[in-house]
């Protein structure tokens, strides 16, 4: 760590830093006997993991090398599956819906698995996200709430809520309504009848032994809130988490504002402190609505890898984490392009700069090698006009535009061609449609074909885009031509390319050849 770097991320404006600053505010003089500072997220598995759950692990682990670039602390991470949940609703993106319903109510990780391949509904769901987050590189511990409340990590502090039920009760009975008031309890009991976290009111009988007695079916039972025997209302619960594992930093959505301030509160009421952390923004689909494990809306992890990168991802999840944000499949490119694009910068920044560079934080500083000599959007346009193209027949039309086109030579360029190839067969090739010039777009294409006739076959792209450029300008003269040059251009993309918008047609041209492009306009004109 150069005292450049150290003092640059100490004024650095880059929102991990920020909230870097807050953990060395928090601890001036390090945590108490050197602990590591920790570093917690957390996962309800009552649904398949999707991008939001991704993006927490990713983001704090952001904040968490951003603390490294100003601190010599250790640090521990914890992804936190909250599996002892009680299953309330039937996921809509899961089989077997039918024997996920018998089950409702009772621990998500005393739930068999209606796909068949774990012992239970919440084992799935973990393997499913641990083995997304082992894939990117993560450096975390995984933690299971089923399995901290079984073996007792939790049964000092479960003693102390019980202690201090009546302060409990006291800090959440006001934010309730006189219906929810009635039964509220801060702890649930797990039926020894039904095996269900039931909702009901409680009795303590021995805080220091950790009972509590509760109606279960009209029979009065005593029972430990031991060995996994309940669990706590899931505020109660995360304060508890807090105090018990000592969490210094957690983020949450914006969403749960006020959770975090009921909380807060209990861990002090517990004897804890709250840890730092920040309110994110929610993600939204295509209808603005908020993305839902049970819903299954927005993208899975898996679909957004399926045509775009891994880096692009966390690209999307860094920018503006405090704005909502649309995530369906239309901002993959953008975000593939982008993520290129402050990449393709970085090496002639100054320290400064990088800081507030997001591929900074993607790659925590040490940036892997290679360039990309054409965009995403160049390769969309590409295999959409080619059809069923391979990835062969792509590094062959990259052979008219960059020199020594190989996947040896461009490894990350060959990858992007999978995902294009993949995003441009489902997503852009069901959308084209072709229409026919009208007078004035039809003389401009006949102009333009004989130009390109009379260029060399290896002619540059440049040379070809002022020819484009002089053909519109030309049109562009107020005597029945183009309007505007903008016109001129979506002329191009809709006759050529059947879109309303495009790439750059020089570059577009030299890529796909003009042999190749000639053909396109002979066909535009032959509608």
């Amino acid at each position: 760590m150069t005292e450049d770097l150290r003092a640059a991320a100490l004024e650095s404006k880059a929102w991990p830093y920020e909230e870097a600053r807050k953990l060395l505010k928090r601890y001036p003089d390090g945590k108490p006997g050197g602990a590591p500072i920790l570093f917690e997220t957390g996962y309800g598995p009552s649904g398949l993991p999707h991008i939001g759950t991704f993006n927490e692990v990713l983001r704090t682990t952001m904040v968490r090398n951003a603390f490294h670039a100003l601190s010599d602390q250790p640090t521990r991470l914890i992804a936190f599956s909250d599996d002892m949940d009680g299953l309330r609703k039937v996921p809509d993106n899961v089989p077997n819906k039918a024997m996920l319903a018998e089950h409702l109510g009772k621990p998500l990780s005393r739930i068999p698995d209606p796909f068949g391949t774990h012992e239970s509904f919440a084992a799935h769901n973990n393997a499913r996200l641990r083995a997304f987050l082992d894939a990117y590189g993560f450096d975390y511990e995984f933690a299971s709430s089923t399995d901290y409340y079984a073996d007792g990590r939790f049964d000092d502090a479960l003693k102390a809520v019980l202690r201090h039920y009546q302060a409990i009760l006291d800090v959440m009975l006001p934010t309730l309504g006189a219906d929810r008031r009635a039964t509220y309890s801060p702890v649930l009991p797990v039926s020894p009848k039904s095996g269900i976290v039931l909702q009901v009111p409680v009795e303590v009988v021995d805080a220091d032994a950790g009972l509590i007695a509760f109606e279960d079916d009209g029979e009065r039972i005593t029972q430990t809130i031991l060995g996994g025997h309940a669990k706590l209302q899931w505020k109660v619960d995360w304060a508890m988490r807090w105090v018990a594992l000592g969490v210094d930093y957690e983020m949450a959505g914006k969403d749960l504002i006020d959770s975090v301030t009921q909380s807060s509160k209990i861990c002090r009421v517990l004897g804890g402190r709250p840890p730092e952390g920040f309110n994110y923004e929610m993600f939204l689909d295509e209808k603005g609505e908020k993305i839902s494990k049970s819903k299954g809306n927005g993208l899975s992890i898996e679909q957004w890898l399926t045509y775009g990168s891994p880096e692009s991802l966390a690209f999307f999840a860094y920018r503006e984490p405090k704005k909502a944000k649309s995530l369906h499949m239309g901002v993959i490119p953008r975000a593939v392009d982008e993520y290129w694009q402050f990449r393709a910068n970085y090496p002639t920044q100054g320290v400064k700069e990088r800081l507030g560079n997001p591929v900074h934080h993607i790659h925590d500083g040490k940036l892997p090698e290679g360039t990309l000599p054409v965009t995403f959007g160049l390769l969309l346009n590409l295999v959409s006009v080619m059809g069923e193209a391979t990835a062969e027949q792509v590094w062959g039309y990259l052979a008219n535009y960059v020199p020594d086109a190989t996947p040896e030579a461009y490894p990350e360029l060959d990858r992007l061609i999978g995902y294009a190839i993949a995003y441009g067969r489902d997503f852009v090739a069901p959308t084209l449609v072709k229409r026919a010039p009208d007078a004035v777009e039809r003389a401009a294409l006949e102009r333009l074909d004989a130009e390109l006739a009379a260029l060399p076959a290896d002619a540059d792209a440049e040379t070809i885009q002022n020819i484009v450029y002089e053909i519109g300008k030309a049109q562009f003269d107020g005597s029945g031509g183009f309007e505007t040059l903008r016109d001129w251009f979506k002329a191009l993309y809709e006759t050529l390319l059947g879109s309303s918008q495009g790439p750059r047609m020089g570059s577009f041209i030299a890529l796909y050849g003009i042999a190749n492009s000639r053909r396109l306009i002979a066909e535009a004109l032959a509608r």
